[in-house]
């Protein structure tokens, strides 16, 4: 199982309040924890692509932040979670153009992962009147299967549906180095990972589930991705889920962080933008909060792998139930609203203590899957 982190760009009120720079150093801080990442043996980077959504992520033109991100790393993989690619958001030729330049500009090591918004409020500024978010996958479903034909064709053929068109066109610059990034769908139902395996697409599980109920989910994607039939060149195999992490030098100060984090206020903004998502019972509507956690809930989170909290021992036997479950890679959310010191810590404590104990194979899978491509 191999590892990533995923950033957001979250600026809560109490502290954009607090200090007028508070989007800035946010934004700055969350290019630190991908470049401590890098060092720290991460493979992977993720970085949201949302609009209008204050407060639970400012991060809007993840293509530019990745852009610098490629100069500033070295070995990490830089994915879109996501890239939006519904014409209405950016059309996509735009968006095939900007995976092929920050393909060449990471050397290979971009990842091209899609979705299609988050919610009523961020679909409605783009799509206004319409009443069934599901409308969205129509138009995803049309589009997403042009990408490859757009880097593989010397002249793109061109395109005529039902939302957007294109005459005939060279689309440039083509990927680097043959074959293109792996593709990634960003699925939140059992559905949604048994069209991403139909299309042999990887998935982006970036709703946090309990790992027991996960794994069915994970064996009827391997059973159904061996059955693709790709819209790429080539099929990405492959499942990422997403998990709270804090680590600390001992159990107590990890529970601590996890007390002191706010992270009631960030999962309260998550069920207030993501209202697409199942509702669990007891989750009260905005502008009421989630109570705020407490020791013992930190407890019943970690007791029910929901959440990964404690001394990198502990940390790294909850790591290994997502390897045991059939994760190919385990994202770890950050930042959660804790100081930048912790996240930092977190981040080399994994890579110190965990990362070298689960993950031994030193080439990315999704690299293995693209070079096989590349050799026919």
């Amino acid at each position: 199982m191999e590892f990533g982190l995923f950033v957001q760009g979250y600026v809560p009120a109490a502290r954009a309040q607090a200090d007028p720079q508070a989007e800035h150093k946010a934004l700055v801080e969350e290019t630190e924890y991908v470049i401590q990442a890098d060092a720290s043996g991460f493979k992977y980077a993720w970085a949201s692509e949302h609009h209008f959504l204050e407060e639970y992520s400012h991060l809007s033109a993840n293509d530019v932040f990745l852009g610098y991100l490629a100069h500033a790393t070295d070995r990490i993989h830089l994915g879109s979670g996501i890239f939006n690619p519904l014409p209405q958001v950016n059309h996509p030729v735009k968006v095939a153009e900007r995976v092929a330049m920050l393909d060449h500009l990471s050397g290979g090591r971009f990842e091209f992962g899609t979705g299609r918004g988050a919610g009523s409020h961020e679909i409605l500024g783009f799509l206004p009147g319409v009443t069934d978010m599901n409308h969205t996958k129509e138009i995803w479903e049309e589009t997403i299967a042009e990408f490859p034909r757009m880097w593989l064709q010397d002249e793109y053929q061109g395109f005529q549906g039902k939302h957007w068109s294109l005459p005939p066109r060279k689309i440039l610059p083509k990927p680097y180095g043959g074959s293109h990034p792996a593709m990634w769908y960003a699925a939140g139902s059992p559905p949604s990972y048994a069209m991403a395996a139909e299309k042999g697409l990887g998935v982006l599980g970036f709703s946090v589930q309990k790992v027991a109920d996960m794994e069915w989910v994970l064996e009827s994607y391997k059973g159904a991705v061996e059955h693709a039939q790709p819209v790429g060149d080539y099929v990405n195999d492959n499942v990422m889920v997403t998990s709270t992490a804090i680590c600390a030098e001992t159990t107590e100060k990890a529970r601590r962080i996890a007390v002191e984090g706010g992270l009631n206020y960030l999962q309260s903004l998550l069920f207030r933008y993501h209202d697409t998502f199942p509702r669990p019972q007891g989750i009260p509507q905005w502008p009421e909060l989630i109570p705020e956690y407490t020791e013992e809930v930190v407890d019943l989170l970690v007791a029910e792998e929901l959440m990964i909290c404690g001394n990198p021992e502990e940390v790294l036997r909850q790591c290994k139930r997502w390897e045991q479950a059939g994760a190919d890679q385990l994202s770890f959310g950050l930042p959660l609203g804790i100081p930048y010191e912790d996240t930092m810590n977190t981040i080399k404590l994994i890579g110190e203590h965990v990362i070298p104990h689960i993950d031994t194979d030193p080439v990315h899978r999704t690299t293995r899957f693209r070079d096989a491509a590349r050799n026919g």
